[in-house]
C-alpha cells in the first residue's frame, strides 16, 4: 500500500512523473484503457454481497467507428432507495438552510471558516454540498514539461475531508456513501465516496469525496506538495487541536500564499470546520500578509468571548434563549437566510448547482446587513455560523469526588439499566484500553447475574487500537430487548454519532501526552478534561432524543476545568512534526505558520533528537534516512528502528516489525483482577517470557499466536492473551510487512518466523531498538534504583513488565508513565556499552 496514494488509482501524470506531459492522443488512449479496466473489474454483484441481479444492468461494450463505448453498470437500486429514505432526514438538518451560502462563499472566496454546533450536520453535508460545484470538476490544464514537451496536466476533481481519528473517517465515509447512494470505497470502481486511513486505503478511480485522517493527508503532501488531486480540502474538528491539524493548516496557508503556482493557477478551496473553536485566530492565520484587515463580528451570536465560554446546544436550556435563537433564525441568522431555496427540491435535484442569480442576491444581502468596524478590503476568508440540533440533556453531577471511576461507572451503568426504560443505550467515556477492557469484563460478569426478566446488556468497547471490524460493531442496530453499553475513550467525543445513545457517563479524565522538554521524556498522563471536551461528551446524549449525562465529578470540579483543550503542539514531542516539515521542504521550521507557535526550546530539542537519529545532516537539512523515516507511518523512533533493522549487518526486519506491531496496541496481555488468575496466567505465559525483557517476549507471543492455525482464540484464552488485541496486531503486521516489501526494506532480511530466537539474534534486535531509543535508557545505581542516562531522573520498572523486581545493568524502555511514581513500560535489559555506542552514533 502506498501511504500517499491519491483519490485516483491511476496516478496523475504530472504528480507521479514531474518530467512527463502527455499529448492529446496519449491522454485519449489512457482514458480508454482505464474505462476498459474499470469495466473488467466491475463487481457482478451488489455491494452487500447479494448476487441477485435486480437493479443492476449487464455490462455492455459497443464498437462504433473504431471507438470503444462503454455503458457502466447502474448503482444498486437498494443503495438508491436507502439514499432516498435518508433524504428526508438530511433536509431537516440545520446546515441545510445554509447550503446556498456555503456554495456561494466558496465561489467568491477560497477559504471558508465554518462554526457548526454539535448536531448541525457539517461533517456529512458540506462535502456533498460542494462536490457538484463548477470549480470541483477536474481541470485539464495546458502544461510544459522540463524537457520542453507540451501536453496537459490534470488538477482537482476530488474533495478531501480530514478527521482527527480513523474511526471517524471510516464511519463518516460509510454514512455519506449511504446518503449519496453509492458503494463505499474500493468495493466498486463506480464508488464516488471513499476513505484513506493508516493501513487501509479504500478508494476507487471514481472517488469524488474522500475522508482521511490528518496524518494521511500529510503523507500525501510528501508525494504531491500542491495537492493537485484535490479541488478542495475540508479540515474538520479543528477544536481537537492535535499536532497534525496544526501542520495541515500551516501547509494549506502556504499553498494559498503561493498563488497556486504548483497547481497551474487552479485555486484550492479550503473549508475549516469546528464546533467550539474561536475563529479569531484562524482568521488571523489565513489573512496574514494578505493586505486585508481581520474581520470581526462574524463568529458566533455572542461574539468571540461568549463562543469560548457558552455551552452551544441549538436547543437552549432556557425558553428565552430558545425564543431568541428562533427569532434570529427567522431574521436570517448570521449568513443563512431562512430556508434554502433548494431545500424542497426532489432527491434527484439534490446537487443542482444552478442557483447563481438567487444565491448572489442572498449572499450580497447577508453581507450588507453585517456590522463592520473596518473599511472593506480584499479578504480571502468567508465565515459562517450554524446552530446545532441538540435535544435537552439533563446533567447529573457526583455529590462528592470519585476516587475509582471504573467502579463508579459500573454502578451508574446498572443504576440506569434498572431504572430507565428501553430504548436508550449508554455511552461511557474512559481513559484508555486498559480501563475499557477492565470495565467490559466487570459489566459482563455482573450482567450474568441479572434477572432473566430484565433486558440484556451488550457491552461493546471502542478505542483506537481496536480492529476496524470490532470498532464498527458499535454502529450496528441494538438487538431487541437489549441495552447497548459502549465503553469508549475520547475518540467518541466528536464526529462519531452512535444511534440510540440516550445516556452518557463521563469519568472526567483522559490520557494526555506530555513531553518534558528539560529532561527529554515523553509521558502519557491521566488528566482532567477541558470544559470544551465535557460539553462535547454531554452532547452525545442529545443527538436524537432528550438525554442524561452523568458526570463522575462534582459541579465545583467542573467549574475549575480549563475552558479549551491545550493544543497538542504545545505539550508533545515535536520530533514527528519537525521531520514532516523538513520532508515537505520547510528549511526554517521556526518560521512555519503555526496557529500556536510551540516553545523555541521544544523545537530545538526536536531538531537535536532528529540529528541524533541521523534524520538531519550537519547543516540541518533532511538526510536520506530522514526522508525514508518520514514515509513510514510510525513515530520517528520506531521508524529509525525499522530502518536500522534493514542494515546489512543487522538484518532482522521481520522480527522488528512483529515487535512494532505488538507495540501498536496498549497491551496484548489481559489485565487480571484476582491473585488466583494472576498465578494461572504466570504459569500459562511461562513459555512466552524471555529473560531479555518485554520486546523479545512480545516477539515470541506474536510468533506463537501466528503459528496457531486452528484455534487462535482458544490459544489466546489459554495464555491469558487478548485475542482482540492480537487481531489488531496481526493486521498492523500484515500492512507493515507489505509496506516494507514495497520499500525494499525486507529484501536483505533473513527472518524465518520461527518462535524461538537465538541469543545472538536477540542482541541484534535490542541493538536495533537502541538506534531509536538510546535516550530512553536508565542505568542501575548502587542502591538498586534506576536513573535515566540522559536527565539523571529516577525511574522504576512498571509492575506489568517481565523485568519487574529484577536487577540488570541497564534498561531500555518504550514509554515513560507517571501514576503515583515514575515508571518505565516496555522494558528490556541492555548493556551500558551498547547504550554508549548508540548515543555516540
Amino acid at each position: 500500500m502506498t501511504e500517499g496514494s491519491s483519490c485516483k488509482k491511476q496516478a496523475n501524470p504530472i504528480t507521479s512523473r514531474p518530467g512527463l506531459v502527455l499529448s492529446d492522443e496519449q491522454e485519449k488512449r489512457k482514458k480508454d484503457k482505464r474505462q476498459l479496466k474499470a469495466l473488467d473489474h466491475a463487481p457482478n454483484q451488489h455491494a452487500n454481497g447479494d448476487h441477485r441481479r435486480n437493479g443492476c444492468q449487464s455490462k455492455k461494450r459497443k464498437a462504433c467507428h473504431g471507438v470503444i463505448q462503454i455503458q457502466r453498470p447502474d448503482i444498486h437500486g437498494n443503495l438508491k432507495e436507502k439514499a432516498r429514505k435518508l433524504w428526508d432526514q438530511r433536509k431537516i438538518l440545520p446546515i441545510w438552510s445554509h447550503a446556498n451560502v456555503i456554495r456561494q462563499s466558496l465561489r467568491v472566496k477560497d477559504i471558508l471558516l465554518l462554526v457548526g454546533e454539535t448536531g448541525s450536520g457539517k461533517s456529512t453535508q458540506v462535502p456533498q454540498i460542494l462536490v457538484k460545484e463548477p470549480w470541483c470538476i477536474a481541470q485539464r490544464i495546458p502544461a510544459t514539461a522540463a524537457d520542453g514537451n507540451k501536453g496537459f496536466a490534470h488538477v482537482g476533481g476530488c474533495i478531501a475531508i480530514t478527521e482527527p481519528r480513523r474511526v471517524a473517517a471510516v464511519s463518516l465515509a460509510r454514512r455519506v456513501a449511504e446518503e449519496v447512494g453509492t458503494p463505499l470505497g474500493s468495493s466498486s470502481p463506480a464508488s464516488t465516496v471513499g476513505y484513506n486511513v493508516r493501513f487501509d486505503n479504500s478508494t476507487s478511480p471514481s472517488t469524488k469525496i474522500k475522508f482521511l485522517t490528518e496524518g494521511m493527508l500529510l503523507q500525501e503532501m510528501l508525494q504531491d506538495p500542491w495537492l493537485k488531486d484535490y479541488s478542495a480540502v475540508i479540515v474538520d474538528e479543528v477544536h481537537e487541536r492535535g499536532v497534525n491539524v496544526d501542520l495541515v493548516l500551516g501547509f494549506l496557508r502556504t499553498i494559498v500564499e503561493g498563488k497556486y503556482k504548483g497547481r497551474y493557477g487552479v485555486p484550492l478551496k479550503v473549508a475549516v470546520m469546528s464546533a467550539t473553536v474561536s475563529m479569531g485566530d484562524l482568521i488571523k492565520l489565513f489573512e496574514a500578509d494578505s493586505g486585508a484587515p481581520i474581520t470581526n463580528g462574524h463568529t458566533s451570536p455572542g461574539g468571540h468571548g461568549q463562543m469560548e465560554e457558552s455551552e452551544w446546544s441549538g436547543i437552549s436550556d432556557s425558553d428565552s434563549d430558545t425564543a431568541g435563537m428562533r427569532a434570529q433564525r427567522k431574521a436570517g441568522g448570521r449568513l443563512g437566510h431562512g430556508k434554502d431555496q433548494n431545500a424542497e427540491a426532489t432527491y434527484n435535484n439534490i446537487s443542482d448547482p444552478g442557483l447563481d442569480t438567487s444565491l448572489t442576491t442572498s449572499y450580497d444581502k447577508a453581507h450588507s446587513e453585517q456590522p463592520s468596524n473596518h473599511t472593506t478590503k480584499a479578504s480571502r476568508v468567508a465565515t459562517c455560523y450554524i446552530e446545532g440540533r441538540q435535544y435537552p440533556v439533563k446533567v447529573v453531577y457526583s455529590p462528592e469526588p470519585v476516587h475509582d471511576f471504573v467502579d463508579a461507572s459500573l454502578r451508574t451503568i446498572f443504576q440506569i439499566h434498572y431504572k430507565e426504560p428501553l430504548p436508550g443505550d449508554i455511552l461511557v467515556f474512559l481513559t484508555g484500553q486498559t480501563t475499557v477492557e477492565s470495565l467490559e469484563h466487570l459489566v459482563n460478569e455482573y450482567a450474568m447475574g441479572m434477572s432473566p426478566d430484565l433486558p440484556k446488556i451488550l457491552a461493546l468497547p471502542l478505542f483506537a487500537a481496536l480492529p476496524q471490524s470490532a470498532q464498527q460493531k458499535v454502529f450496528l442496530p441494538t438487538p431487541p430487548k437489549t441495552r447497548k453499553v459502549i465503553l469508549a475513550t475520547n475518540i467518541a467525543e466528536t464526529s462519531v454519532t452512535v444511534s440510540g445513545v440516550r445516556y452518557v457517563i463521563d469519568c472526567g479524565k483522559s490520557k494526555i501526552k506530555q513531553f518534558r522538554t528539560r529532561i527529554g521524556l515523553d509521558s502519557l498522563l491521566v488528566k482532567p478534561i477541558s470544559k470544551s471536551a465535557a460539553i462535547q461528551r454531554k452532547g452525545r446524549a442529545g443527538r436524537e432524543e432528550p438525554g442524561q449525562c452523568y458526570r463522575l465529578y462534582t459541579e465545583q470540579d467542573y467549574m475549575k476545568l480549563q475552558p479549551q483543550n491545550t493544543p497538542e503542539i504545545l505539550r508533545c514531542d515535536l520530533g514527528q512534526a519537525v521531520l514532516t516539515m523538513k520532508a515537505r521542504g520547510v528549511d526554517n521550521v521556526m518560521e512555519f505558520p503555526f496557529l500556536d507557535p510551540p516553545p523555541r526550546e521544544a523545537m530545538e530539542k526536536a531538531l537535536m533528537q532528529l540529528f541524533r537519529l541521523n534524520a538531519l545532516d550537519d547543516s540541518g537539512a533532511i538526510s536520506d534516512i530522514g526522508l525514508e523515516m518520514a514515509r513510514l507511518p510510525l513515530t520517528v523512533a520506531l521508524a529509525r528502528v525499522l530502518l536500522a533493522a534493514a542494515e546489512p549487518q543487522l538484518r532482522c526486519v521481520s522480527e522488528v516489525i512483529d515487535i512494532i506491531s505488538a507495540l501498536s496496541v496498549e497491551n496484548i496481555f489481559l489485565t487480571l483482577n484476582s491473585e488466583e488468575k494472576e498465578e494461572q496466567a504466570e504459569t500459562a505465559r511461562r513459555e512466552l517470557y524471555r529473560r531479555e525483557g518485554d520486546h523479545l517476549t512480545l516477539l515470541t507471543t506474536v510468533r506463537a499466536y501466528c503459528a496457531e492455525h486452528t484455534d487462535r482464540k482458544g490459544w489466546a484464552e489459554r495464555h491469558f492473551v487478548s485475542h482482540r488485541a492480537m487481531q489488531a496486531v496481526v493486521d498492523v503486521r500484515k500492512q507493515l510487512r507489505a509496506q516494507a516489501s514495497n520499500s525494499r526494506l525486507l529484501a536483505g532480511s533473513e527472518g524465518t518466523d520461527t518462535i524461538s530466537t537465538s541469543s545472538e539474534l536477540a542482541t541484534t534486535i535490542l541493538k536495533c531498538f537502541l538506534k531509536g531509543f538510546a535516550t530512553n535508557t536508565a542505568r542501575l545505581m548502587p542502591d538498586g534504583s534506576y536513573k535515566t542516562v540522559i536527565g539523571n531522573q529516577l525511574v522504576a520498572i512498571h509492575p506489568s513488565s517481565g523485568l519487574y523486581g529484577k536487577k540488570v545493568e541497564a534498561i531500555m524502555y518504550n514509554e515513560f508513565v507517571y501514576t503515583n511514581r515514575s515508571y518505565a513500560r516496555g522494558v528490556s535489559a541492555v548493556q551500558m556499552d551498547w547504550v554508549g555506542e548508540a548515543i555516540g552514533g
